[in-house]
């Protein structure tokens, strides 16, 4: 079965992280910038707080007042943090994603330091190559190939 580091260099790529201190304008710009869904918050110590969306930000900004909006992305992240590691399965990783209506799932270590972004594209294309490289192998099985 496949491990979710197998697919942690793409899931690197995705990672786009913010300081918990920063203000919420600065994660719309890295949002629209990075083409990116999520963003992971870190604190100083380099630990995930927390990450805000899209939709958390268009939400916060439709409360603003005049030109510019001076919320801070501590008050507006979810905190509830749901997370995999490098050593789970990648089928779990999907099904956390399934369960949670997640698009994206940060990966991160125990220390909780993000490592990458697992995105649902990536981890279902990753599953099916999965399931049709054993498929292949237990049709050539059944065939007698490669076995004389």
């Amino acid at each position: 079965m496949k491990l979710v580091r197998t697919v942690l260099e793409t899931a690197r790529k995705h990672l786009v992280t913010i300081p918990d201190a920063a203000p919420l304008v600065e994660a719309a710009r890295l949002l629209s910038e990075r083409e990116a869904g999520l963003l992971v918050v870190c604190g100083a110590d380099g630990r995930m707080r927390g990450v805000i969306t899209k939709s958390d930000v268009v939400r916060q900004i439709s409360h603003c007042q005049g030109c510019s909006c001076t919320t801070m992305i501590a008050d507006v992240m979810s905190k509830e943090l749901v997370v995999c590691r490098p050593e789970d399965r990648l089928h779990d990783a999907w099904l956390l994603m399934k369960d949670h209506g997640l698009k994206q799932l940060p990966v991160s270590n125990d220390a909780a330091e993000p490592l990458g972004l697992l995105s649902v594209s990536d981890t279902l294309e990753a599953l099916i190559k999965d399931s049709e490289y054993e498929e292949s192998l237990l049709r050539d099985y059944v065939m007698g190939i490669g076995y004389r």
